[in-house]
């Protein structure tokens, strides 16, 4: 299939028949060709058949549960997945990005809801243009700033911190830092030459963070990176998706092997966001 037919091809793995039903009804009317079906193994030979874009996937099926489901998706699929699951625990939500989805949504949920979150996510590019990273991250010097103390919680811009020290690898397109290498163009990812696996979210906040090391990024500013045009200027951040993105970062710290004690990539910096650890 090509690239144009799959970015709007939909999966909807889903056992009850009036979801089902609905979730093939929002999609489509959102312009995506949609193949259902109503059990994890036939959803998990759709994926593979249709190649999909996105898949709704339901935490509940007969056969086996959404977590196995998405495992066994990600293990031959970069579609984005959106988890879908009456349950509400913040362990459910935990184990489901844990598993590779790409974002979670509780039943009920409004078809409203659901369709622009899939827009957000499609808008999210398969690869990142050269001149996406910050002029530190090209080879640009940037002046080191002094760092600056918010108060908990706020909702604004990225905090200035003294100089991180990513280095441009001789490409425009690739950051290394202690040993991490990030090629934005490829969106690869490795450690000492070892490959290490994202999803897209994963891999769009570390993007994210290598782009500008010398700032602590919020967590309401990577929200809006991940989401983008879900939030208008203005609009407060859910607190869901706060959780989300940080869920997704403990995620990418597992990944990257890092501890969060003594971190070598990503420092947490206590009721603002993270930034990018010193280059020493």
């Amino acid at each position: 299939m090509g690239e144009t037919g799959r970015e709007r091809t939909a999966v909807v793995v889903e056992d009850d028949a009036d979801v089902r039903l609905l979730l093939a009804a929002t999609l489509s009317q959102a312009g995506f060709t949609v193949h259902t079906a109503g059990s994890g193994a036939d959803g998990v030979a759709a994926v593979r058949e249709h190649t999909p874009a996105v898949v709704t996937l339901d935490l509940s099926l007969p056969d086996i549960d959404g977590f196995e489901v998405c495992r066994r998706i990600r293990a031959f699929s970069d579609a984005y997945v959106v988890m879908l699951t009456g349950r509400s625990e913040e362990i459910d939500t935990l184990l489901g990005l844990e598993s590779g989805a790409d974002d979670y949504l509780t039943k009920p949920f409004r078809p409203r809801e659901l369709r622009a979150r899939v827009e957000a996510m499609l808008r999210r590019p398969r690869r990142l243009g050269d001149g996406d990273l910050a002029p530190a991250t090209a080879g640009a010097p940037t002046p080191s700033a002094p760092a600056v103390q918010a108060p908990p919680g706020s909702d604004g811009q990225a905090v200035a911190v003294p100089a991180a020290g990513a280095a441009p690898s001789g490409r425009p397109d690739q950051v290394v830092h202690r040993g991490l290498r990030v090629d934005t163009a490829a969106r690869m990812v490795d450690i000492d030459g070892t490959p290490v696996h994202l999803t897209r979210s994963e891999f769009d906040l570390l993007a994210a963070l290598v782009a500008e090391p010398n700032r602590v990024l919020r967590k309401a500013e990577l929200v809006r990176r991940l989401w983008g045009q879900d939030y208008d200027t203005g609009t407060p951040v859910l607190d869901s998706d706060l959780r989300t993105v940080e869920v997704h970062m403990a995620n990418l710290r597992r990944k990257l092997g890092d501890d969060a004690a003594s971190p070598r990539f990503v420092v947490t910096v206590r009721g603002v966001g993270y930034r990018l650890a010193p280059a020493v």
